[in-house]
């Protein structure tokens, strides 16, 4: 059997295998979809093993799998989110040369860090890849150049607005 002979013989078959799982025809054609993609590119290997239908299943499987845990940590929401979100606190910060000089007397290290995880928005995982360092170092780092900038960085409002703090 050829794979194109596979296709056309059990995609229906396993179209509605999608359905069940994930109860959406939309959700279903996704997961058949990759499914045969990956076969695609493993088919000399799958089909000497006599099981195709079973290797496409499985991937469907894991697919739908991975979807719902996804889905399952976002938030739906009945309305649209705001267009535009402003922080005060945050634009004087960011335009606050006091900070910027804090953050410049950091360790070149630790400075990387937070730049990376806070302007880049890079996780944990990226930065320890990107500064080759381990996962524990980047967040070990972040900690020590949070805690020294909390310690010798207020914010120019805070410091002229005599005693009041508007944190």
């Amino acid at each position: 059997m050829t794979y194109e002979e596979f296709v056309t013989t059990r995609a229906q078959a396993l179209l509605r295998y999608g359905y069940v799982l994930t109860g959406n025809p939309d959700d279903a054609a996704d997961l058949l979809q990759e499914g045969l993609i990956r076969l695609s590119g493993a088919w000399s290997r799958v089909v000497n093993k006599n099981d195709p239908e079973g290797y496409v299943r499985t991937i469907m499987a894991r697919q739908h799998i991975s979807m719902w845990r996804r889905r399952k940590r976002e938030r739906l929401v009945g309305d649209v989110p705001e267009g535009r979100y402003d922080d005060r606190g945050l634009e004087r910060a960011e335009h606050d040369p006091r900070l910027w000089e804090a953050l410049a007397s950091l360790p070149r290290r630790q400075r990387a860090v937070l730049v990376l995880r806070y302007y880049e928005d890079l996780s944990d995982e990226e930065i320890a890849a990107m500064l080759g360092i381990s996962r524990g170092t980047v967040r070990s780092q972040a900690a020590r150049a949070l805690g020294k900038l909390r310690a010798d960085w207020r914010p120019a409002a805070a410091s002229t607005a005599g005693g009041h703090h508007d944190r």
